[in-house]
C-alpha cells in the first residue's frame, strides 16, 4: 500500500506522541513481576507462548490504563504547570484518539488472557478496573497510592495464573510486598504536585500530611516491601542468589531515600524511574538464575 506523501511521517509522529504520553517505556515497573510470576508458577521458563500473552496483556492493560489516566487527569493536568504540556491539554491529541486508544488497548489486554486459559480471563476484568479506579481515588481518598499499589500487585498474579491456570500455591507475599513498594514510590512522585494537588482539593499522602510525613510513609511502605521479598524468596525455597538481589534492591529503595527528600526534589526522576527500573528488573533477573540453579 502507497501511503500519500508525508501521511507516513504523521502517522508516526502520532504514535510517538501517543506513547510519550502514556510513558510506554515505564512499562519496565510492572512487566518484570508479571513476568516474575509466571517463571515461579513454572518453576524455570515457562512456554514461549506464554510469555508472549503475559506480555501482550501487560502492555495492554498499561497503556489502557495510562491513557484513560490522561483522559480523566486532562483538567487537573491543565492547571499544573508540571503537567501542562502534556499531549492532550497541549491539544496534540484529541479526546477521540485517546478514547480509541483506550479501547483498543484493553481489548489487546482481553484478547491476550483469553489467550492464556480461562482463569486469568475471568480475573481480567477485575485487574482491569483497579487501574482505572486508581486514576480517580485522588478525588476523594489520600490511599490513592495503596490503591495503585493493588492495581500493580496483580502483575505477578496474573503471571502465575498464566501459567498455573489457578491460584493454588501462589506466593501471596509477592504481591504485598509489589504493593508496598508501588505505594512507596508513588506517594514520594505525588511529592512534585502537593501544593498543586491541595489547591485543586485533590487527596494525596504529601498533600494531606505534607511531604515529611508522605516521606515518612514512604519509608515503611518500601521496607515493608523489603522484607515481604525476603519472604517470598523463604516461602519459594529460592537460595543466595535471590537474596543477594533483594539485598541489591533493598539498598537501591535505600538510596532513593538518600538522593530525595522533603526539602530537595531535584533528583527525583532518578529516584523514580532508574532505581526502581532497576529494582524490578533484578528481582526478576535474581528470581530466573535462582530457579535455574535449583533445576
Amino acid at each position: 500500500m502507497v501511503w500519500p506523501v508525508g501521511m507516513e511521517s504523521d502517522m508516526l509522529k502520532k504514535i510517538g506522541i501517543l506513547l510519550e504520553m502514556i510513558k510506554f517505556k515505564h512499562t519496565v515497573f510492572a512487566m518484570p513481576f508479571a513476568l516474575m510470576g509466571a517463571f515461579l508458577a513454572g518453576r524455570g521458563f515457562p512456554p514461549l507462548s506464554i510469555v508472549f500473552w503475559v506480555v501482550i496483556a501487560m502492555v495492554g492493560a498499561r497503556t489502557a490504563a495510562m491513557t484513560f489516566n490522561r483522559i480523566v487527569d486532562r483538567r487537573f493536568d491543565a492547571e499544573n504547570p508540571r503537567t501542562a504540556r502534556r499531549a492532550i491539554p497541549a491539544g496534540e491529541v484529541t479526546l477521540f484518539q485517546s478514547w480509541v486508544m483506550v479501547i483498543a488497548a484493553s481489548l489487546l489486554f482481553f484478547f491476550g488472557c483469553a489467550m492464556m486459559n480461562r482463569l486469568a480471563l475471568l480475573i481480567a476484568p477485575l485487574a482491569l478496573s483497579l487501574t482505572f479506579v486508581y486514576s480517580l481515588t485522588k478525588r476523594f481518598t489520600w490511599l490513592c497510592h495503596v490503591v495503585l499499589g493493588i492495581a500493580l500487585a496483580f502483575s505477578p498474579l496474573g503471571g502465575w495464573v498464566a501459567v498455573a491456570g489457578s491460584l493454588n500455591g501462589y506466593p501471596w507475599v509477592l504481591s504485598l510486598g509489589v504493593l508496598f513498594w508501588v505505594a512507596g514510590f508513588d506517594c514520594i512522585y505525588a511529592c512534585m504536585d502537593a501544593e498543586v494537588d491541595r489547591d485543586a482539593g485533590l487527596y494525596s499522602m504529601p498533600a494531606t500530611f505534607g511531604r515529611k510525613k508522605a516521606f515518612g510513609l514512604a519509608v515503611l511502605f518500601h521496607v515493608l516491601a523489603f522484607l515481604l521479598f525476603i519472604v517470598t524468596g523463604i516461602e519459594q525455597g529460592m537460595n543466595s542468589v535471590y537474596f543477594l538481589g533483594v539485598a541489591l534492591a533493598g539498598g537501591a529503595l535505600f538510596y532513593q531515600h538518600i538522593i530525595v527528600n522533603p526539602r530537595d526534589l531535584s533528583r527525583i526522576q532518578m529516584s523514580f524511574f532508574s532505581m526502581n527500573g532497576f529494582i524490578a528488573l533484578t528481582l526478576f533477573v535474581v528470581t530466573c538464575l535462582s530457579l535455574a540453579m535449583k533445576g
